[in-house]
Order: structure tokens, then C-alpha cells, then sequence
């Protein structure tokens, strides 16, 4: 019904504008269309004039009345090393483009109202004049020039690329509908090579090539990980894209840059305000001062829920929205312990390894090896502290044999190998060793086994040197299970092959 109501009333607006209309053109035609004409012109040159005067106020007052939510004023200062080039640029284009545009608006308006139709007044034939041809050609030939100039400045600065032997931190991110993978490299701290055709959406979105060493310790960010990077630390982000054009746009450190399918891209940029510190700066603003969420009035203020973000800047389908992302930039020792907690957990090892699409299936690693040997150190100096006898015990869980014999499998030898060293760097030690087996099979043959194992291992540790009066080896057989023999988990644990500092 409200509805209906406000048709009517616009309907009959229009009628009376309309009757307005007609009453006019009577009156034009009982005093003199000349007369009518000549005053009509006068008001609407006046008009202009009016309209001029607002139209200029209100786009300067409103200008300087939202600067304060606009990138580059306020509180929106560049949070990267190299935005002030380009907030500069964009400050410098204003301020030659706001002269045109004034001017051009007062000449304009004050043209239609000094040159508005009189009686009686003739145009001037005005064909040619060479100083203001050269007047309107120069002055925006130096204008261009200066703004020239100082954009290729910001570009050299801008586009460039990390120099050889920099220190820098490449990221990759990889746009798809709807959403951004995010690669960091491990430890290495270099990333390994992709290549689209090794895409299995299964195992491998990202096509990474695991035949690339570099590539093994990757992290690859899960959807809700932040992206974390630190204050003062050269990036350098590989920008590339799955299926259609998407834009990696991270306005508060005005980066941009389109992710290309097929076409990697780049860019090189420094954070240097963190999240915290844009969080003060924005606090000092009232219109941060009130609550983020207008449906908890006693949740955080705006400024408190204040996030850097990522956004694609490309509309690339219905969902585009979802493509945000956020972005942490913290103190250097920040980083690094969240970076060691994401280096805990890289994607080969935890959705790779071991599968059919592991390319090393049938190796041990670098970072293995040294993992073991970390392993094997800790839980020997932790059974040498102890003065728990059963806390003397040491799992060799590195040690194989081959099925129902007592043939080291070569394996073994990086547990042993560590093993000689620990042994090497503690002298004095006494061990014994001890050989397990589940309870498969004859009780006998499982204790002659057990035995043959452990004597296979004091012969090996033997030929590294270690002292035969430091070494006992010793067959348990079935006896002394850890774990259920009703299962082959179970029985997998109790096959195994033990040291006791005695």
C-alpha cells in the first residue's frame, strides 16, 4: 500500500510539472517569445554560475571530509617501503589533474554565462591564434614530462626484481576459483619447481615437482592459515594462476598484480608497519572507536579487529568474494617461531610421503636421517640421566631385518651409524643388546632369531670400532612383548631390537 502511495504522488508531480509547462508557453506567447527567452537565458546562465560555485565546494569538502578512509591519508599511510613512491605519485597526478579540473569547471560555467545569448550580439570569428596554440601544447607537454619522469622513478623502484645474493623471502601464491594457495619454502628456505602437468587435484594441486629436493620441506598454508610475513624483510611473491585471470592485491602496501594462467608474475615489496602498529594508528581515529560487529556492541572495536587482507582485484566469477585472505605482518622473532612451527609440518612429508606419487618411496631423505639421528641422541641421553632401570631402555626403531632372518636390511645402517657415534662420545658406556620377536612361529626358532638379530648388531657396531667389552647381545624371543600379538600392529611393535645401558 506504501508503495502505491508514493506512485501516485510522483504521478501527480509529474502532471503538475507538466500543466507548469503549458502555463509557461501561454505566457511566452501573450508577453513576447524575445522578452521570455532573453530572461530565461540570463537565469540559466546564473545557474551555471550557482551550480559551478556548489559542484566545486562540495567535491573539495567531500574530498577532504573522506580523506581519512582513502589509502594514502589519515590513518592509510603505505605499510611498505616502497608505497610513499607511489601515494607520492598518485599526490602528484592530483595535484596538477585538480588544477585542470578547477579551472577547466570555472571556465566553462563563467564561458555559458558571459557568452549566453543577447539580442542584438554577434559571435567573434576567432581562427587562429599561435601563442595560445603554444600555450595549451606546452603546458601540458611539461606537465606530462614531470609526471612521466616521476612514474618511470616509481616503476624502477617498484618492478624491481631481488638482486643476486640478496636477502629476501620468495612466497608463492597461487589463485584458483575461489581461493589463494599459498606456498612457503622449508628450511632450505628456497622453493621448489612446479610444473601444470603434474596437477593431480587429488595429491598434488599445486603441481609440484617432488623430484626437486628443494621442493620436499615446501609448506603449503591450509585455507584458514594466515598468511604471517616480517617487518623489515624484502618478499618476493610468485604470482600464478589455475584457471581463469585473477589479481594478488594487497592495498594496504599497494601492491598489485595480476596472477596469469600460464604466465607466472612477480612482485617485490618490503612491509614495514606490522599489524599491531596499524592498529595504534587507527585507534586514534573516532570512526575506529565503535564496536566491529554492530550486533555485539560489546565485542572488539574496529580498530581491534583491524586485519591486513588479500583480495583478488578481478572479477572472476560469482565467488570472487571468498578469495580474501588474511595477511599478518609481525616482528622478525615472531616470524621465525611461527615459520619453525610451520616447518614442523611440510606438505610432502605429511600428504606425500609413502604414497604412490612419492618418488623417493624406497629411500630415506636428508631430513630423515637427521631426524633419526636427533631422535636416537634424545632417548639416549634421556635413559643415560635416568636411574630407572626400566627408563634405561633404548627402542632401535630404525632397525630392519629382512623377513624371518637376521640380515640387517641397509637401512639400518643410518641408525647404527648414529648409533656408533653416541658410543664414540660416551666411552664408558656399557650396552646390551637385546632382540625381540612376536609370537608367530616356534617359541625356539623365535629365540634362536631374536639372538642371531642381536649378535648381527654387536658384529656391525664391532666392525665400527666399539669395544667388545662394552657390548653384550642377548635373545628374548617372544617373552617380553610390548604390545598385543593379537593384532599386526601389535606384532609389528614387539618385533624389535632394543639397547640397555647396563
Amino acid at each position: 500500500m506504501t508503495y502505491l502511495v508514493i506512485f501516485g504522488i510522483l504521478t501527480l508531480l509529474a502532471y503538475i510539472l507538466i500543466q507548469i509547462s503549458k502555463v509557461r508557453d501561454l505566457s511566452a506567447k501573450i508577453r513576447g517569445e524575445a522578452t521570455v527567452e532573453a530572461k530565461n537565458n540570463d537565469r540559466s546562465a546564473l545557474y551555471l554560475l550557482v551550480f559551478m560555485v556548489v559542484f566545486l565546494l562540495l567535491s573539495v569538502l567531500s574530498a577532504w571530509y573522506y580523506k581519512d578512509v582513502m589509502l594514502g591519508y589519515g590513518p592509510h599511510e603505505a605499510a611498505s617501503m616502497h608505497g610513499d613512491s607511489l601515494d607520492f605519485l598518485f599526490n602528484i597526478t592530483l595535484f596538477f589533474t585538480g588544477i585542470v579540473f578547477i579551472l577547466t569547471h570555472i571556465y566553462l560555467f563563467w564561458f555559458s554565462y558571459k557568452y549566453r545569448a543577447k539580442t542584438g550580439r554577434k559571435a567573434l570569428y576567432f581562427p587562429h591564434s599561435t601563442m595560445l596554440e603554444v600555450i595549451w601544447t606546452g603546458v601540458p607537454a611539461v606537465v606530462l614530462v614531470v609526471l612521466v619522469v616521476q612514474g618511470l622513478l616509481a616503476w624502477n623502484e617498484v618492478m624491481a626484481d631481488v638482486e643476486p645474493g640478496e636477502d629476501y623471502i620468495e612466497i608463492e601464491a597461487t589463485g584458483y576459483q575461489f581461493a589463494w594457495d599459498i606456498r612457503y619454502p622449508g628450511a632450505d628456505g628456497k622453493l621448489g619447481t612446479k610444473n601444470y602437468r603434474l596437477i593431480d587435484m587429488a595429491t598434488n594441486p599445486l603441481g609440484i615437482d617432488w623430484t626437486d629436493e628443494k621442493s620436499l620441506d615446501d609448506v603449503v598454508l591450509s585455507g584458514s592459515d594466515k598468511l604471517v610475513l616480517p617487518r623489515g624483510k624484502k618478499v618476493r611473491v610468485r604470482i600464478t594462476a589455475k584457471d581463469v585471470l585473477h589479481n594478488f592485491y594487497l592495498p594496504h602496501f599497494r601492491v598489485k598484480m595480476d596472477a596469469i594462467p600460464g604466465l607466472p608474475t612477480y612482485f617485490v615489496f618490503t612491509p614495514k608497519t606490522t599489524t599491531e602498529e596499524y592498529r595504534d594508528r587507527l585507534r586514534e581515529y573516532k570512526e575506529w572507536q565503535i564496536p566491529a560487529d554492530e550486533t555485539e556492541p560489546d565485542g572488539p572495536l574496529r580498530w581491534e579487529a583491524f586485519e591486513y587482507e588479500l583480495a583478488c582485484a578481478e572479477l572472476c566469477g560469482k565467488g570472487h568474494y571468498s578469495m580474501k585472505r588474511i595477511l599478518s605482518i609481525v616482528e622478525p622473532e615472531e616470524y621465525e617461531e611461527w615459520l619453525a612451527e610451520k616447518n614442523a609440518a611440510p606438505y610432502f612429508r605429511d600428504n606425500i610421503r609413502g604414497t604412490d606419487a612419492d618418488p623417493y618411496k624406497d629411500q630415506l631423505l636428508g631430513y630423515e636421517i637427521k631426524n633419526r639421528a636427533t631422535e636416537l641422541k634424545t632417548d639416549f641421553a634421556s635413559a643415560l640421566a635416568s636411574t630407572d632401570a626400566a627408563e634405561k631402555i633404548v627402542n632401535l626403531r630404525h632397525v630392519f631385518f629382512q623377513t624371518g632372518s637376521a640380515n640387517l636390511d641397509e637401512k639400518s645402517q643410518y641408525e647404527l651409524d648414529n648409533l656408533t657415534t653416541i658410543l664414540n662420545n660416551n666411552p664408558t658406556t656399557r650396552i646390551e643388546l637385546r632382540g625381540h620377536t612376536d609370537s608367530t612361529g616356534d617359541a625356539g626358532a623365535n629365540l634362536t632369531l631374536s639372538n642371531s638379530r642381536a649378535i648381527g648388531v654387536q658384529n656391525y657396531l664391532l666392525g665400527k670400532g666399539i669395544n667388545a667389552n662394552r657390548l653384550i647381545a642377548t635373545g628374548y624371543g617372544q617373552n617380553l612383548p610390548i604390545d598385543s600379538n593379537d593384532t599386526a600392529e601389535g606384532r609389528q611393535n614387539n618385533r624389535r631390537t632394543e639397547l640397555k645401558i647396563l
